[in-house]
């Protein structure tokens, strides 16, 4: 798994070199002439990389959990409106209903 992150890694390195050096924490690895010191330093990067991935996943799930509450709260608040509407209409239903005389 690890060799396939890798080589995925490698790949994107390859195919965009500039876009990676725009990532601050990013070390420019094609510098490296030891192969040991090169893959060591894309290694670092891969790391890098999961720990910003997983910070940006813990943070899209805090604010879709505060998503979440937010809506369960305006749905319970709908309910309580359509409740106090429904009275309201019966009231004045009730208030339109011609009242018998008193003779």
């Amino acid at each position: 798994m690890k060799l396939r992150r890798f080589a995925l890694f490698v790949g994107l390195a390859v195919a965009a070199p500039a876009l990676a050096q725009d990532i601050r924490g990013l070390e420019i690895c094609t510098a490296e002439k030891a192969m040991d010191r090169r893959t060591s330093c894309l290694q670092s990067n891969v790391e890098f990389l999961q720990q910003e991935l997983a910070k940006q996943t813990r943070a899209m799930q805090a604010k879709l959990a505060e998503a979440n509450r937010e809506i369960a709260t305006h749905k319970a608040e709908l309910a309580a409106l359509k409740t106090t509407l429904a009275k309201l209409q019966l009231e004045l239903v009730d208030l339109k209903k011609p009242k018998p005389d008193k003779k």
